[in-house]
């Protein structure tokens, strides 16, 4: 029963791309930085798997071991971009050569506005690009006394709606960013259009965890859409499912929190299926990278080495765990934003070959790839699969 087991660790980046002067993220370490700033961070399992022993500079100081117990390695994004949606499909086999389209400076056209508007019958508030913590602080109040939806972006591709769930229900936040969706097209077609709902007062509002995620499509075809196509099971943990608009899934749980993304990986894992496990883990991005809580992301990480090894007794005798992250978002820089990094590479499995180094991976791709090699999909992805290097015999 060959299952492959994938765990991102949502922007847990491990160093600056050669690029990353271009997206002016010079200087972002996520992991190496909050070590720095943390020197008492200890990740001795992850470390004990080779976390420590990747090339590059300064990663030694995670913790490097004489006898990793995993394949390890880093992977490059060949995609354009550094959000979280173009770093998920490239690891499913899917690149993406241009880039989505941005509106940090401008807000977005006051065409897409009027019709916006027209279509959810309300005029909005904002239109600009924000913090969601701050924009709340701000505008808050405003919205509810108007009931007018704040709409914001950052520097991601993404048009976000925040609104009070006393004001605008949940059910019906959803129906507007649908109505988004629909609009975001063409020029203007972000990759996701995300729902923000809060509550509190003005002066202690707080969002709460029903945030949804509405995407584009995969523009090709993914390692998901080819294990479902030949009868397996793809089972996607919190927002994969968003990331992916569903497709290729056969079974989600959208789960809450880190925690409980956790737990539901180790309780499908004891469960017997063939396929893929796809979880995203999104808090260290959602809650700590993008509001540069130093402490918040080294405890969120020392929180998942401490169950790595209940996940690891967890796995059967042929699956095949994959760490990794879809980019970076280093808490330790001025920036709150994603950061254009290398992203770690663990592959385990207690049939699979220990202490191998799989170097630095030109794209995340390579890892949908071996993935496909293992559970013999034939995928064709612009990739470069490792499974040669880590099967035993």
């Amino acid at each position: 029963m060959k299952r492959a087991i994938i765990i991102v660790l949502d922007s847990v980046g491990i160093g600056e791309l050669p690029d990353a002067a271009e997206y002016g993220d010079t200087g972002s370490n996520t992991l190496i930085n909050i070590k720095k700033a943390k020197p008492e961070m200890n990740l001795k399992n992850l470390c004990s798997l080779g976390l420590g022993n990747i090339d590059g500079e300064n990663i030694s100081i995670l913790g490097k071991v004489d006898t990793p117990h995993a394949c390890f390695g880093k992977m490059a994004e060949k995609s354009i971009g550094k959000d979280t949606t173009t770093g998920h499909w490239e690891m499913a086999g899917v690149i993406t050569k241009k880039p989505f389209p941005t509106f940090t400076k401008t807000g977005f056209p006051k065409k897409l506005i009027d019709a916006f508007e027209k279509a959810i019958g309300t005029k909005i508030l904002g239109n600009y690009a924000s913090s969601g913590t701050e924009i709340i602080k701000v505008l808050g109040e405003e919205h509810i006394k108007t009931g007018y939806p704040i709409v914001y972006t950052s520097a991601d591709s993404v048009f976000q709606i925040a609104a009070h769930e006393d004001v605008i229900t949940v059910n019906k936040l959803y129906e507007i960013c649908q109505k988004a969706r629909e609009l975001l097209t063409g020029e203007w077609g972000v990759a996701r259009v995300i729902a923000r709902p809060f509550i509190g007062t003005d002066g202690n509002f707080t969002r709460t965890k029903n945030r949804k995620d509405f995407s584009l499509p995969p523009t090709n075809t993914t390692i998901l859409d080819l294990a479902k196509q030949k009868g397996q099971n793809v089972i996607a943990i919190g927002k994969i499912e968003d990331i992916f608009e569903h497709r290729g899934i056969t079974e989600s749980d959208h789960t809450t929190n880190n925690e409980d993304g956790i737990e539901k990986t180790i309780q499908y894992i004891k469960k017997d299926f063939e396929g893929i496990l796809f979880t995203n883990l999104v808090d260290y991005d959602m809650i700590y990278g993008h509001r540069n809580d130093i402490e918040g992301y080294k405890n969120a990480l020392i929180y998942f080495d401490q169950k790595l090894p209940e996940i690891l007794q967890s796995l059967k005798p042929d699956d095949i765990l994959f760490i990794t992250a879809d980019h970076g978002c280093d808490p330790t820089t001025p920036s709150t934003d994603h950061s254009r990094e290398y992203v770690p590479i663990i592959v385990y499995g207690k049939n699979i070959k220990q202490n191998i180094n799989l170097g630095i991976r030109s794209t995340f791709a390579d890892l949908g790839q071996t993935v496909s090699d293992y559970l013999e999909l034939n995928a064709n992805f612009d990739a470069v699969s490792f499974w040669n290097d880590i099967k035993k015999g």
